[in-house]
Formats: C-alpha cells, structure tokens, sequence
C-alpha cells in the first residue's frame, strides 16, 4: 500500500470527475428550437390558449403525468415554488402547522413560511434517512395540517405509516421528490402515495430543465390552486375579452418558460436510463468496499427502488478507530472529493431564533427549535454520515474504482493517520 497522501503520498487520483449533467446534442437542439421559434415563456392569454403554458410545457406536463399515471401534472420554475403551491393547495391555512424532517434541504420547510404556516421538525430513520413516523406521532398536535415526508438521497421514506397516520387523523400529504425522480415505494412510483408530490430539475439532480420543478396530483383541485399559485392567482373569466384577467387568490410567478420543458423533454426521456446507471454505479461501488468493519453501506429496502441522488454512507468511528473528520480529511486528499453529513439540522439556523418571520405572528402553538429535538439527525449530521457525490453518470466503473482504492488505503492505513494526527 503506497503511502497516505496526507502524509506526503502520492494522491490515488489527480483529476476531476467527470462533470454533470449530461446535456447532449438533442437537448442542445431541443433549446435552440424554441429559441429559433420565439415562444420563449408563453403564459399569455392568446384567446385563452397558452394562459396555462405553451406547447412544450404542456407537452413535459402530459409526459410527467402519464409516466406516474396521474391526471394532473404542473410545472414550475424551481421545486421550492411547486412546494409552496402544493402548501396552498392543500388547504393549509396561516397559523397551522406542517411536520417536516429536520434533515433535508431548507425549502422543504421554508416554503411551509412563505404560506405562514409554521414547520415542526420531526426526525429520520438512520437507515434511509426517510421521515420517521414515531416522531411524527410526537410532535403532531390539534394545529398540525399537512406533512411533507422527503424521500432523501433517492430513496423512499417509508410511506405506509406516514400515511396512515395522515388519514387516520385527517392530515394531507405532500411527497418531497426532488432527489429521487423514478423512485418506487412497494409498487408505486414516489409523488403518487401522498396527496401531490414535488419534483426538482435543477443542474445537479438526476434530471435537469437548469433549475425548474414539477407537481404531480390526482386531485383536479390541488391541480387548480396551484395553477394559479403559479401565475399570480390570476384566470381569464368566461366570455370576457382578451387578456382580461380576475385574481382570485394571492400568487406569485412560478412560470417555467418553453426553453426549459423543452430540455426538460429530452432529460425526462432519459431518467430511466440514467437511474440505471446510477444503480448500477452504486451497486458496483458497494460491492468493491463491502467488508469494511464500521462503514455501513447504503440501504435499498425491499420493495423499494433507489435511484442514488447522493452515495449516502455511516460511519461507526469506535469500530474504525478513527474520528470522521480525520477519515474525510484522508479520503480529500487522495482526490476523492467526499462530504461530511449534510446539512445542518434545520431547526438550529437562526431563522427560528433570532430573525422569525412574519409567519410566526398568526401562531399560538408550541413547535420546539432546540438543539437535541432530532437525536438521531444530530447524531448523523455530527459524526456518522458520509456522502458522496460522484456516484452517478458520466462517471464509469473505473472512476469508481478510483474511489474504491481510496476508502481502502484510508481504512488499512488508519494507524498511520491517527499516529501523523497525534504527533
């Protein structure tokens, strides 16, 4: 085994991954065809016709909604802008509260803010890191309207009890998706187990419009509202002329414009082929670092299909005998570009300490902020989770063995490491 690069070793790998997303010559085209056409944003009223979207909106709505067989399909210009329709949409009211994992990405709680509703943190499971519905029962209280479950790194939270515990006790469901497009949870596709569901296009996901986001329903009026959230609450009534608009609720603009449905079309074509090589990529990676004692490799639960948005691992420090920090530190300076944890356990930004939003003005409950809340998210974030990144196309096998022998030379050299970081 050479030496450790942090000890003055040579590095196993000197350059970059190979960089994401791919965008090919067809997406490429599929921009510049609208681009030669002129109708770049559309959502005017051309006697009524592209009030709700041009050709390729529509087009990338239809697509995504028949590939989950649901009826309604709506497209937005980020995720964080379909979650706060979807807030809207299912009835959520100033005041009430939404449970949310305290460990995902902030607008899944933020966009709860900008309706002034109040996010409760509850925890995740430390095997997919999904959601846990033991928390859910702790914190739910008379206030609680809605939960939004995220189906983290690209695995399914496990659903069942989250959503029986919604309809036994009247609660609507609001599906994060965003890192897992194409996803399943026992036979269903994710964003059609809960009321809606919420897809993110931004350039690191899985798929990308460059940023953009979609919601999926079965339910026309979830589907209506969060039109309208998305083009300023405003319809075109019946029998009135030409760009004569009525607002009927306050919305903002969410409009996706044609130029990203358009690559969106293509990208969505290929998510099933691009999910298999990152399935096949992650199962290639666990099968060459399988064995370690202490690194707790990614789970894929029966019945469940994981599409690896992020190579999410644990590590047991007192059975590798050596602290995270030193083993992410070894494992950059082999040129292995790792992450440790996530982000930080939301409820710990000061965004619910010292600088509260308005929401918080129309609230008389009892939501706690305080760090020890969410055990198992401190205890993730702080010492155990390791993710990376690169798990995913155009990368290659032989990328992954790059990253393979890295983990291997950290972990049988970790008596070097720990003596160098002792002196």
């Amino acid at each position: 085994m050479s030496a450790l690069a942090l000890a003055g070793g040579a590095a196993v790998r000197s350059k970059p991954f190979p960089p994401h997303p791919i965008i090919g010559d067809e997406e490429k085209q599929a921009v510049l065809d609208v681009l030669n056409c002129g109708e770049l944003s559309t959502f005017i009223a051309v006697q009524g016709e592209y009030f709700n979207g041009g050709q390729k909106i529509k087009e990338f709505e239809r697509r995504f909604a028949d590939y989950h067989s649901v009826r309604f399909a709506v497209a937005f210009n980020s995720a964080t802008a379909a979650l706060h329709a979807a807030v809207v949409a299912v009835g959520v009211e100033p005041g009430e509260e939404v449970i949310v994992p305290a460990y995902t990405f902030t607008s899944t709680a933020t966009c709860v803010l900008m309706h002034n509703a109040i996010p409760v943190f509850a925890d995740v499971d430390d095997e997919v890191f999904g959601l846990d519905a033991d928390s859910i029962r702790q914190v739910f209280s008379p206030l609680t309207r809605a939960i939004i479950p995220v189906h983290l790194f690209g695995h399914p939270a496990d659903m069942g009890p989250i959503v029986e515990f919604a309809r036994a006790h009247g609660l609507r469901v609001i599906e994060d998706c965003a890192q897992a497009p194409g996803a399943s949870y026992l036979g269903k596709r994710v964003g059609t187990i809960g009321d809606c569901g919420i897809f993110s296009f931004t350039e690191n996901k899985n798929i990308t419009t460059g940023e953009g986001g979609m919601l999926l329903t079965d339910d026309a009026q979830i589907a209506d509202v969060a039109r309208l959230v998305r083009n300023h609450g405003e319809i075109i009534l019946e029998g009135q002329a030409e760009r004569t608009y009525n607002s009927t609720i306050l919305g903002w603009n969410y409009r996706m414009t044609e130029m990203e449905a358009a690559l969106g079309i293509i990208q969505f074509g290929r998510m099933d082929e691009l999910n298999d090589r990152r399935i096949a990529l992650a199962e290639y990676l666990s099968m060459r670092i399988e064995g370690i004692d202490g690194l707790v490799l990614p789970v894929v639960r029966a019945g469940s299909r994981h599409v690896f948005y992020i190579f999410a691992m644990r590590y047991v420090e007192k059975r590798l005998g050596m602290p995270r920090s030193l083993f992410v530190d070894a494992l950059r300076a082999e040129g292995i570009p790792v992450g440790a944890g996530y982000v930080r356990p939301l409820y710990l930004s000061g965004l619910y300490h010292k600088n509260r939003p308005f929401a918080f003005v129309h609230y008389g409950g009892s939501a706690r902020y305080d760090e020890g809340i969410c055990p198992t998210i401190e205890r993730l974030h702080s010492s155990e989770l390791v993710t990376l990144a690169m798990v995913r196309p155009p990368a290659t096998f032989k990328d992954m063995d790059d990253v393979a022998e890295a983990i291997l030379k950290v972990v049988n050299g970790r008596d070097e490491l720990v003596a160098l970081v002792q002196g």
